[in-house]
């Protein structure tokens, strides 16, 4: 996984463990999907490609980016896309772990990856379509950082997602270790328990539970769980926006295809042209906070 995924959390950081191939069968648990991976009936290269579908590679159990149900923001977008190109959205499902992009993508399994860092290496890129950052979530009636150098972060428990035990690859990791705060942290694992429904909302329940006074986390995870919470949650930006040491804490968001797919990435480039308010729409109904490309804010 490059450093472009990793700085962005499970959501964006499209990588996957999961064997080539698996396909996904979606249950109904309690009114939420469960998944249940199953070995394939083909192989990759027997699955036909009809010039109808829009084929999406993306995650079964990865809300509020997508799921098997299709209630995330990005089956949303993908079916937008689809309409406006007169075709119909098919999936590839997978976990997304270490490989996703090799295992799906570039293998022709799928033909799109609905959310990547713009300028990803491993893909083609569209224009980006929006730019969010990392927040700061707190208890409504408690103080909120104002910056990563604020001192209230010296006087609680900061949850940040991690990917490893030597919380090495988030931005928060970084910025928080060189203000000596690390005995402050408590880390999630940024895949959460693939087992239940929403893997990665602990982080953001455990600051309406107590459990941690401020927790940092990537935009579109934080506004989506935050907003479900019994316990009114406070996001603000993580400042400063781009951290001497850490880098940046926000990003642009495109859309990926292969790298020799321009037609594709350029009929995606209209999309986005003519349907950024309803993007904008999709993105604002799940909470994501959005940063204005011009301004910063």
């Amino acid at each position: 996984m490059s450093s472009a995924f990793r700085i962005t959390s499970v959501a964006v950081t499209l990588a996957v463990t999961a064997a080539v191939g698996l396909t996904i069968t979606p249950r109904r648990a309690g009114g939420r999907a469960v998944v249940h991976l199953t070995a394939p009936a083909m192989t990759v290269r027997e699955i036909a490609s009809d010039p109808h579908d829009l084929r999406v590679c993306a995650d079964p159990n990865n809300l509020p980016f997508s799921n098997a149900a299709g209630e995330g923001f990005e089956n949303a977008i993908a079916a937008l896309a689809a309409r406006d190109l007169g075709k119909r959205v098919t999936y590839f499902w997978m976990p997304q772990r270490r490989g996703f992009v090799r295992n799906s993508l570039r293998i022709g399994a799928c033909d799109l990856v609905i959310g990547v860092p713009a300028r990803y290496e491993l893909v083609r890129t569209t224009k980006p379509y929006y730019r969010s950052s990392y927040v700061f979530v707190t208890r409504q009636g408690s103080r909120s950082p104002r910056s990563l150098d604020d001192p209230v972060l010296r006087h609680g428990t900061i949850g940040i997602q991690v990917t490893g035990d030597d919380y090495d690859n988030p931005p928060a990791a970084q910025a928080l270790a060189v203000r000596n705060l690390a005995d402050r942290v408590r880390g999630y694992p940024v895949y959460g328990d693939y087992s239940q429904p929403d893997p990665q909302r602990a982080v953001v329940d455990d600051v309406g539970r107590g459990r941690i006074d401020t927790a940092i986390v990537w935009g579109p995870i934080a506004g989506y769980f935050a907003s479900g919470s019994t316990v009114p949650l406070r996001l603000s930006p993580v400042l400063p926006r781009r951290d001497p040491v850490a880098g940046p804490f926000t990003f642009d968001i495109a859309m990926g295809v292969r790298s020799d797919d321009g037609a594709l990435q350029q009929a995606l480039d209209g999309v986005i042209a003519r349907r950024q308010a309803e993007i904008d729409a999709i993105l604002r109904r799940f909470g994501v906070p959005l940063v204005n490309r011009r301004t910063g804010s």
